[in-house]
């Protein structure tokens, strides 16, 4: 099976898994998921790297339909460009972890972890199969001053309707 028709099947995937996204964002969301499992990178540069050819597209083409899907709105080329907000994500991609679960008892994690000295991501995760999966998060600058503790109950109650019953 060619790597193209493998792309295209896991846009159908990634599609049908976000509804809440318009068609552009869940592309993006594909190209961005496609590129950084096959290059094994997340960088931007290796991402395009990869799907540059293999979508016969220039690199620098790439390179930019790639950020588009995390810039704001007023700093995409075009008038019906919108923001990638990822909180709309968050039950859709929930709801795909907890595909095929079985069991009465979900662990969930919450974790504060220092990037840098740059920001401080407040996650929420699914522990499942060996895995803390994030499926909600909060990034706060470093350094300032910001209360934490009703961070956690906010990220936790944008989760609680979409775990399942009991």
């Amino acid at each position: 099976m060619s790597r193209q028709l493998q792309l295209y099947q896991w846009i159908d995937t990634v599609v049908t898994h976000f509804p809440p996204l318009s068609k552009p964002q869940a592309m993006g969301l594909a190209l961005w998921s496609f590129g950084m499992i096959l290059s094994r990178s997340c960088s931007l540069t290796a991402v395009a790297g990869l799907l540059a050819p293999l979508l016969g597209q220039p690199f620098n083409s790439m390179c930019e339909r790639l950020r588009d899907t995390y810039r704001e709105a007023d700093a995409k080329a075009g008038v019906q460009r919108a923001e990638l907000d990822v909180t709309l994500c968050w039950a859709p991609w929930l709801a795909w972890v907890l595909d095929g679960w079985v069991g009465t008892q979900l662990a969930i994690a919450i974790d504060a972890t220092s990037l840098g000295g740059l920001f401080v991501a407040l996650v929420v995760s699914i522990v499942y199969r060996g895995c803390a999966v994030p499926v909600a998060w909060k990034i706060l600058k470093a350094g300032e001053k910001h209360a934490w503790k009703p961070e956690w109950p906010a990220l936790l109650k944008q989760i609680k309707g979409f775990l399942p019953a009991g």
